[in-house]
């Protein structure tokens, strides 16, 4: 055994005060099997009217028999059901929160049926489809703010070139006088911060989430802050504010509240309509055809995932509108829009509060895992040495605030970490959908179609493709062996990503070998039209539809899967907190872009595209090689979500090692 390093000693400092075994759940998988049963009042036939219970459904099945072979009895009593049966107290609800009492004992499949029987996914929980409106509303309110930061920010008030703008300064004398914005520079600079920032957020959210308030309050306080920024810039857009100087400070103040408001919501909502299913194990239905499946719950959390990531491409359609009404009517109809949506969305948080799984926080979850980990770097990088049961021989159970199954999980969710490592250079590559894409299409016939609106095409093709994949390509895939298991995906989604930037490339030399300014697009004298504006290059702009619908696929494939993989693989006790690292990977992925710019103009842009390809391509090939065994891992299948659910096995070095 090795030494007790001084950390271990003031362990007893910070430790809980409850023991490791003293509290069930603190950091326990979910959902947990509780081990008793209790079943609510019965009627004067004896039938169960609900069984409040967890696991297996053989223990509301004999309460029927009980029943049908004329027991009666009061509340609680157990006549009729086996010892052995109460001390697995197993059992589950239906849609309505009553017993479900259609199964039979060997509803388990057995291996042969598992290699045999078709997986199909559960029916989703009402709860949860209330929990994707709400991500909608969120989204449509993010995406149609956002939608016209750039015009607000870059352009004055009353801009000559027709543009809607609203910086206005006041004059030292009192004269108004009309500056000549932040310009194209700042706008975007303005906008990279502000994504940086939504990003940067959540981790904020997922530890008020994790240790203070569970995440459902934690959504509905920070929806509070959202709404507060909104109406801040709402009340500073309106044409009197902007005439008074108020618009841009009014905007600097919106960016830092909204983006705050936002971190509280990403990182909560994406776990919480997740743990709305509650199934842990996979179970024998037949179907009404009189075909016997198995109904599988990591299917079912793939699904989820699935009408999430729609909801939310949904909402991001709302800067269609946006963009048009700050045009046509001005910018502060343009932010009151964003506002009434998200109000509606708070409106279904709160009622729908009955109806939701609301999980309490598990206490301080982060700074015991930094604790945890700090214990095993010093003794060589061997978590084991971070487990109580280590130094049972020096210390009580009591000296530590956690306990073995903390540190089995924690690893898990450092296994989950390892996989996002490499999502920063997707989002690079994806991000120049909102970009360098949109001033691709400004160099090309645009026949009356707005450049900034060809990016539309990435959530309409998301929205059209996620119920084609969901109903129709993955359950085809698996029948014919194939069960593209999370891995899987997100190797094909990095190489969707390359080809897209492919595409780009390709697209990109036909501009530059189209007149008539070739690789000077709109900056040429042949191209100069007599009232001094410029003809684009001579290539239609729906050209880039393919682009568009490459990352599309890419994002069903690892977005998607990365969503779920984030739950599915994080302990209890800290889905928000690993949710929030896999959103930071957006963040980073934006400075990647960041620091890719300088090539991003004529006649660099084949090479900024094509160097994009390459690295995602490779980073699909070493992604690949290193995780593969991941999948092998998840031999029963799916997205890994039952595995999670299960004590994590110490078996090789991956079981010694910090991850």
């Amino acid at each position: 055994m090795p030494a007790v390093p001084p950390f271990a000693a003031a362990v007893g400092g910070v430790a809980a005060s409850s023991s490791s075994s003293a509290a069930r759940g603190d950091y326990s998988s979910v959902p947990q099997r509780d081990t008793d049963v209790e079943l609510e009042v019965l009627d004067d036939d004896g039938v169960a009217r609900k069984a409040a219970a967890r696991g297996e459904r053989s223990v509301a099945r004999r309460t029927q028999r009980a029943s049908s072979d004329g027991f009666s009895g009061r509340a609680g009593d157990a006549s009729g059901i086996d010892a052995a049966e109460l001390a697995l107290g197993k059992g589950s609800l239906d849609s309505d929160g009553d017993y479900d009492l259609s199964l039979d004992d060997d509803d388990v499949p057995t291996d042969d049926e598992r290699r045999s029987l078709r997986k199909v996914p559960d029916r989703l929980p009402w709860s949860a489809s209330l929990i994707a409106i709400v991500e909608l509303c969120e989204r449509f309110a993010y995406y149609g703010l956002s939608g016209p930061f750039q015009n607000y920010a870059a352009n004055r008030y009353h801009d000559p070139s027709g543009l809607p703008g609203a910086i206005w300064q006041r004059g030292r004398r009192g004269a108004d006088v009309l500056t000549s914005g932040l310009g194209q520079h700042g706008a975007t600079l303005m906008n990279s911060f502000f994504a940086f920032w939504c990003y940067l957020t959540p981790i904020v959210g997922a530890v008020v989430a994790d240790q203070y308030l569970g995440k459902y309050y934690t959504i509905v306080y920070f929806a509070i802050v959202y709404m507060v920024g909104i109406v801040i810039l709402f009340l500073t857009s309106l044409p009197a504010s902007i005439e008074a100087g108020y618009a841009f400070p009014g905007l600097l103040v919106a960016i830092v509240v909204i983006g705050l408001g936002t971190g509280g919501i990403k990182s909560n909502v994406s776990p919480l309509i997740a743990e709305q299913y509650e199934e842990t194990k996979q179970r024998v239905k037949t179907l009404a055809t009189g075909e016997r499946v198995i109904v599988d719950p990591d299917l079912t959390i793939q699904r989820i995932y699935m009408v999430f990531y729609m909801a939310i491409n949904i909402g991001s359609l709302s800067a269609l509108a946006t963009t048009t009404m700050e045009l046509r009517v001005g910018f502060w109809a343009a932010y009151l829009l964003p506002l009434c949506m998200f109000m509606v969305g708070f409106v279904v948080i709160v009622l729908g509060k009955r109806r939701y799984v609301i999980k309490p926080p598990a206490g301080s979850v982060v700074a015991n895992s930094f604790k945890a980990l700090y214990m095993g770097f010093v003794n060589g990088g061997n978590l084991e040495a971070a487990k109580p049961s280590r130094w049972s021989r020096h210390t009580t159970s009591s000296d530590f605030a956690w306990d073995d199954r903390f540190v089995d999980e924690l690893r898990r969710a450092l296994r989950a970490c390892k996989v996002f490592c490499f999502y920063p250079i997707y989002w690079a590559a994806f991000g120049q959908m909102s970009n360098n894409f949109v001033s691709q299409a400004g160099q090309m016939q645009l026949h009356g179609i707005p450049n900034d609106s060809m990016q539309n095409l990435d959530p309409l093709s998301v929205i059209c493709l996620i119920p084609l994949m969901d109903r129709y390509v993955y359950p085809f895939l698996r029948r014919r062996g194939f069960a593209m298991k999370p891995m899987a995906r997100i190797t094909f989604g990095f190489i969707f990503a390359s080809l897209a930037m492919v595409y780009a490339a390709f697209l990109q030399s036909i501009i530059y070998g189209s007149p008539p300014c070739f690789t000077r697009p709109s900056r040429c004298a042949a191209g100069r039209r007599p009232n001094g504006s410029y003809e684009a290059n001579q290539v239609h702009v729906l050209v880039q539809t393919p682009a568009y619908l490459l990352l599309g696929v890419s994002e069903i494939l690892a977005s998607v899967t990365g969503l779920e993989w984030a739950f599915t693989q994080a302990p209890a006790s800290m889905k928000s907190f690993i949710m929030s690292l896999f959103l930071l990977t957006t963040a980073l992925g934006a400075m990647l872009g960041a620091l890719a710019s300088p090539w991003a103009r004529d006649p660099l842009l084949v090479w900024l595209y094509a160097g994009l390809a390459v690295a995602c391509v490779a980073t699909a090939g070493v992604f690949w090689k290193l995780f593969k065994k991941y999948n092998d891992d998840d031999a029963d299948g799916g997205s890994g979500g039952a595995q999670q659910r299960r004590p994590v096995k110490d078996d090789g070095s991956e079981a010694g090692g910090l991850a």
